[in-house]
């Protein structure tokens, strides 16, 4: 929890270095926390329409959009990567592919331009 808790304190932090444990503890909790938001929305009836999500889904998020991004973009720096990389995603099937590797690669073990590495 420490590692979700410390995305949204660096959340528009686009610089630096993410080590893999802090990305993926981050995409741990935000999957737990979307599925309890559509939980919650299925439960209240805020759903939209006949979807499974609505209003605490759309606002949470909303809310994490911009400290999923900033971990990312840090992520992608670890592995030495420039963090507009993530528009890899764009391609069909490749793209999500070759972004998950990249998210699951080790870090640079020397330091690189986005700076020294956080595991030292």
């Amino acid at each position: 929890m420490n590692y979700y808790t410390q995305a949204f304190k660096n959340y528009a932090k686009f610089t630096g270095r993410s080590r893999r444990s802090e990305y993926w503890y981050f995409a741990l909790f935000n999957f737990i926390f979307i599925i309890v938001a559509m939980f919650l929305d299925n439960k209240l009836g805020t759903t939209i329409g006949l979807m499974p999500y609505g209003y605490i889904y759309s606002a949470y998020a909303l809310a994490t959009l911009i400290p999923s991004l900033s971990v990312l973009v840090r992520r992608l720096h670890d592995v030495g990567k420039s963090g507009w990389m993530f528009l890899i995603i764009l391609i069909p099937i490749i793209g999500g592919i070759w972004l998950l590797v990249l998210l699951a690669t080790d870090s640079q073990t020397i330091s690189n331009k986005w700076g020294d590495n956080p595991k030292q």
